[in-house]
């Protein structure tokens, strides 16, 4: 298995409602003002540098009081995609030829109930988006879009998912979302969750696996004890 050198020195971009089941999940919101309909294009969020961490042994802390009586995170679970060389209006057919390699990402979040407009102070948390154990070079995963993903909190299965049955598969994103922006060497682009992400609290171990990309690690404090 080849692992490609990383450095996390690029912008993270994170694909929202990537999944029908969490359109679906939205319900009659989905089609309230403002928007009126589901999303035509992607719905991408920008991991703030505070967010970012490559897997160590630092644990992330909950915040406390963000959402009267809400003590926990939802934990999403997702698979990274390392862009090789700058994408700018990348054709899908040759898409793959724009990654670099693939990694997992824990994206945590205060839950809440806004997919369009998420406040920042729900998602943009110290650590609250930490990627490993490794870049696996793309040539190494040949079917991206099938991946088993495996969530636990407290070697308990939280969920088991899997990187398939995506609105938009790999190929599809990266075609998507470099239509409008172009993506540089060493950006990160998440390929979105399932829906039903579990919630974790303070005291919690927390890892993600597939057999492709190995195991991710993280646990879970109260807020002051991170220090």
């Amino acid at each position: 298995m080849g692992v490609a050198p990383f450095r996390l020195s690029g912008a993270v971009y994170g694909a929202l409602l990537n999944h029908p089941g969490e359109v679906l999940a939205l319900g009659d919101a989905a089609r309230q003002p403002p928007y009126k309909a589901p999303p035509q294009a992607p719905v991408l969020t920008v991991r703030p540098r505070n967010t970012l961490r490559w897997m160590n042994d630092a644990p992330v802390a909950v915040p406390q009081g963000v959402v009267p009586g809400e003590a926990q995170l939802a934990v999403h679970a997702s698979l990274a995609i390392v862009i090789a060389r700058p994408a700018c209006r990348v054709p899908v057919a040759q898409a793959m030829d724009w990654v670099a390699g693939y990694t997992l990402a824990l994206d945590l979040r205060v839950p809440h109930d806004s997919h369009y407009r998420p406040a920042l102070r729900f998602m943009a948390r110290d650590g609250f988006c930490t990627l490993g154990p490794q870049v696996v070079t793309a040539s190494d995963v040949p079917q991206p879009d099938g991946l088993a993903l495996d969530l636990l909190i407290d070697g308990a299965v939280a969920q088991a998912s899997s990187t398939a049955g995506r609105t938009r598969g790999v190929a599809q994103l990266l075609a998507d979302v470099s239509d409008f922006m172009t993506l540089a060497a060493g950006d990160v682009l998440l390929l979105g969750s399932c829906p039903g992400a579990p919630l974790a609290a303070a005291g919690q171990d927390i890892s993600l696996s597939s057999p492709a990309l190995g195991r991710l690690s993280l646990r879970l404090v109260s807020e002051g004890a991170a220090a």
